[in-house]
């Protein structure tokens, strides 16, 4: 008994003899359910910050480098799984987030005209760039590499905006719900990750996702409501 990938035939015997599964068969089912379960909610986990810069018709305090090296991240990372024939329910929601976070770059560059010549230049080498990467028409050995180096991409993606939030002592424009739901979801992968005998290097990266927004969560949460009251007070 098999549905999209998950076998329910352990858990149903043992359900059907009154009994509750055993371990060894419910991490995997819990694993795989999870799976989907993010895939599901990563079609919209970027909505909230795109609904709220557009909403405001601002970027205030947000770094086009973080948002732009996380479109490189997300690309390398989706084009490694693809590769490695990983089940869809351990990366489909890559894709989304993909998909979203090119709208949210886009957005951002609008919001920000005119723009430097520099940003046109990296918007086209992307555009040149990634329909090969994600073909998977490159070297093996150069694909390692590339993969390798996105845990550095999306760890180097956070930094700005967590140097910009701590900087500024504001969040600006930051979307909470978005920075929860990504915690969230990095949360669940480091445990479906695991239950999917994926490499370790995808475990890396998910780890690192968790370190890295959970503290732009946490900058959220100390710096927003501080900064209301200032603002405020000048106007």
């Amino acid at each position: 008994m098999e549905y999209l990938g998950i076998d329910l035939s352990c858990a149903v015997g043992s359900l059907r003899h009154g009994q509750l599964p055993e371990k060894d068969c419910l991490l995997p089912l819990i694993s795989k359910l999870l799976g989907y379960a993010i895939v599901a909610a990563s079609t919209t986990v970027k909505l909230p910050q795109i609904m709220k810069i557009l909403k405001h018709q601002s970027v205030r305090g947000l770094s086009m480098i973080s948002f732009e090296l996380e479109v490189i991240g997300y690309t390398i990372a989706l084009a490694y799984c693809l590769h490695k024939g990983l089940p869809f329910s351990a990366y489909g929601e890559l894709l989304f987030l993909l998909i979203q976070a090119l709208v949210l770059v886009a957005i951002i560059y609008y919001y920000s005209r005119p723009l430097h010549a520099i940003t046109w230049i990296r918007a086209l080498l992307y555009c040149a760039v990634a329909p090969t990467v994600l073909a998977g028409q490159i070297d093996p050995l150069l694909f390692e590499a590339l993969y390798a180096s996105q845990h550095a991409i999306f760890l180097f993606a956070r930094i700005p905006q967590i140097w910009q939030n701590f900087s500024n002592k504001s969040t600006g424009e930051l979307s909470f719900i978005t920075s929860f739901m990504n915690f969230g979801g990095s949360m669940v992968r480091v445990f479906t990750t695991i239950q999917e005998n994926a490499p370790k290097s995808v475990l890396l990266g998910y780890a690192i996702g968790v370190a890295t927004n959970f503290t732009i969560l946490s900058q959220i949460i100390a710096y927003q409501k501080p900064q209301v009251g200032k603002e405020k007070k000048t106007k």
